[in-house]
């Protein structure tokens, strides 16, 4: 993933939105971290698909410490059971580059990548 950030944006400004809920997440915001030390123009965001009071003081703590910014987008009317979906598809939209580890034909992950496709962005599956 560093060799596809560095080769992709190099010392360009950039910000990595991330999901912050899987493994995935997890190697992306190390892996963004990693970039960082060496590309101080590039922003980690964790982009949320909920945020309830509880949220907002549990992000206070934790990932506040993790990223350089916390977004929520416009997901209000979302039911909960579909915001990780359209937090993700608004992820993508916003994605000049979509970097992901998609093994299977079926979930949420799979769907945003068919949705990145359908969008033609450039895209890593990891799983590849």
């Amino acid at each position: 993933m560093l060799t596809i950030l560095t080769e992709k944006i190099g010392d360009q400004n950039a910000e990595l939105l991330i999901g912050g809920y899987g493994s995935f997440d997890a190697f992306a915001r190390e892996c963004g971290r990693t970039y960082q030390k060496t590309h101080p123009n590039t922003k980690l965001i964790f982009v949320t698909p909920y945020m309830t009071p509880n949220d907002e003081k549990i992000y206070s703590y934790d990932q506040k410490a993790l990223y350089d910014a916390i977004v929520y987008p416009p997901l209000e009317h979302v039911p909960p059971r579909f915001a990780i979906l359209k937090r993700n598809e608004w992820m993508v939209d916003r994605a000049d580059l979509v970097i992901a580890y998609v093994r299977h034909s079926w979930g949420g992950a799979r769907k945003a990548l068919d949705h990145a496709e359908k969008a033609q962005k450039e895209i890593f599956n990891l799983a590849e």
